[in-house]
């Protein structure tokens, strides 16, 4: 997805957003896709929900928050999943459902950005919303990456190096003199 040219923000302010949600989704993807198909089943503690239930619940909860809370255009909820259920189809699927709310979002106006719509029982702008449903993405995201470790799989370098993953010129904060740069 971070491969893919990214529509151009209506409102410029607010191109963030639409880079932030594009960078999130390739970051999701990269995690989901350190998985084998036999993981699926997994799950690190009898109350956890399973890798497939937290693939699941990320592409149901997103349809969720772009079609009933902002108002998109989104596929019938019994569309959503691919016919043959693996770690690929399931990412390959989060990636596409994405992409066309992108360009929804680059072109709405701040008016929309601003006005007050229903999330669940409250009312919240819709910048609030999207800002939301990317911090519920990153949660799961991060409850993945802990099912990763357990399983003495790598964990991809998301915001930055991981134990796994470093590249030259990385400069993790993880010392006094390092957070003083």
């Amino acid at each position: 997805m971070h491969s893919d040219p990214l529509p151009q923000a209506r409102v410029r302010a607010l191109q963030h957003v639409l880079d932030t949600y594009g960078s999130e989704i390739a970051k999701t993807a990269s995690v989901w896709l350190r998985f084998a198909d036999s993981d699926l089943p997994y799950r690190p503690h009898e109350r956890s929900a399973t890798v497939e239930d937290n693939l699941r619940h990320e592409i149901l909860s997103a349809r969720r928050f772009f079609g009933g809370f902002l108002g998109l255009d989104e596929p019938a909820a019994d569309t959503l999943f691919p016919p043959e259920i693996t770690v690929a189809s399931l990412t390959e699927r989060m990636v596409q459902l994405a992409q066309p709310r992108l360009f929804a979002l680059a072109e709405k106006d701040e008016a929309w950005w601003l006005e007050q719509v229903s999330f669940f029982d409250v009312q919240r702008e819709r910048v609030w919303i999207v800002w939301r449903r990317m911090m519920h993405s990153a949660h799961h995201r991060t409850q993945l990456t802990v099912y990763l470790r357990v399983l003495n799989k790598p964990v991809p370098a998301i915001y930055g190096p991981s134990n796994d993953e470093s590249w030259v010129g990385a400069d993790p904060t993880t010392t006094v003199e390092a957070a003083e740069r």
